[in-house]
């Protein structure tokens, strides 16, 4: 790669779009999310288990050569897991890990691509009838190719699947049970479709009654869990539709990751410890959220901010899915491969630390 590589000029421009999706929870929560710009064959890309919100506070972009990470994508090469032999590292000043997403970035062909976990999105995509609720959708968008992408494990499954249709250039793509990728040939083209996909794909949350505060700081003194401290957090435990379908599965990656395969439920007699007991006696993990129905929701004390906002993506979700729908859920074996998933430990690894400071 030759010396004289550098920044785009429009490297300003890609950032504040980068904030701009990262400053909306609705679009990004915690460390979900990347985006990306190409030129002279280098890729700037995310670092993993940065925030898109800090994208002018802090140096959280990584330059890639794409070339030879699309190759080792396509020959089943192992080193376009992580992609940290293709960071370039003259011009890596902050010394960060690319995106865990990176070879799919570096798979697309447009210049800039922005991928974020939409709540509207990933309310459509966690459907058994997505494929008729979104094509309905998105037919209102007709000068937008649209293409649909199956779950798989974020990472080198998911790059697979998305470089099949590479070169169809599809300037929108819905990840089943994960979010939406929008690419374009500018950081503006972006930015205006990503307005007019989220204005198409917007599904009107229920509304519920105000949590009982003072209800749960009494039941959760001295239990190691404190109440959600974001109000819309608590919309989970409201209402009886969102409340079955939050406890009924893992919906997208970032709830199995920050929040674990098991929200825990306090049901009305019992204290925390009787449900932690429980849990303890089935040798199961502690879960790091716990559901009082119709009061609200407790968080682990030990939980990170990325995990507390995982809480309120998961209320911006749940309130979004019909309440009649039939959901398709990550399968147990889909679980298993986040949880032991090297690179997402290492994410969570960083939002620790970044708790710690």
């Amino acid at each position: 790669m030759p010396s004289e590589i550098s920044r785009p000029e429009v490297f300003a421009r890609f950032l504040d779009l980068s904030r701009k999706i990262g400053g909306d929870i609705l679009k990004t929560q915690g460390a979900g999310g990347n985006t990306s710009l190409k030129q002279d064959g280098v890729m700037w890309v995310k670092a993993s288990g940065m925030w898109l919100s800090e994208a002018r506070a802090r140096d959280i972009m990584v330059p890639v050569e794409v070339a030879p990470l699309v190759a080792a994508l396509r020959q089943g090469d192992p080193r376009a897991e992580t992609a940290t032999d293709f960071v370039i590292a003259d011009l890596n000043t902050s010394g960060l890990r690319p995106s865990i997403e990176t070879s799919f970035h570096a798979a697309l062909r447009a210049p800039v691509v922005a991928h974020y976990h939409c709540v509207n999105t990933i309310a459509h995509a966690v459907l058994e009838d997505r494929d008729t609720r979104l094509n309905e959708r998105m037919a209102t968008l007709p000068d937008l190719t649209f293409a649909t992408i199956p779950y798989r494990r974020p990472g080198v499954p998911l790059a697979r699947e998305i470089e099949r249709m590479a070169d169809r250039q599809p300037d929108v793509l819905v990840l089943y049970n994960h979010g939406v990728i929008v690419c374009g040939m500018t950081t503006e083209e972006v930015a205006d479709r990503i307005e007019r996909v989220t204005a198409v794909l917007a599904i009107q949350p229920r509304q519920s009654s105000l949590p009982d505060t003072d209800f749960l700081v009494d039941l959760s003194k001295d239990s190691g869990f404190r109440p959600a401290s974001d109000p819309v957090s608590h919309r989970t435990a409201l209402d009886p539709a969102s409340l079955k379908v939050a406890t009924g599965g893992s919906l997208y990656p970032d709830h199995v990751i920050f929040l674990g395969t098991k929200i825990g439920i306090v049901p009305d007699g019992q204290s925390i410890a009787d449900v932690l007991g429980d849990y303890a006696q089935r040798n199961e993990p502690l879960p790091k959220m716990l559901i009082v129905p119709g009061k609200g929701v407790l968080l682990s004390e030990t939980l990170t901010p990325g995990g507390a906002v995982m809480a309120r993506c998961l209320a911006d979700v749940v309130t979004r899915v019909p309440a009649d729908a039939r959901i398709a859920y990550i399968t147990e074996a889909g679980e298993y491969e986040l949880i032991h998933w090297e690179a997402e430990q290492y994410r969570q690894a960083l939002d620790r630390k970044s708790a710690e400071r």
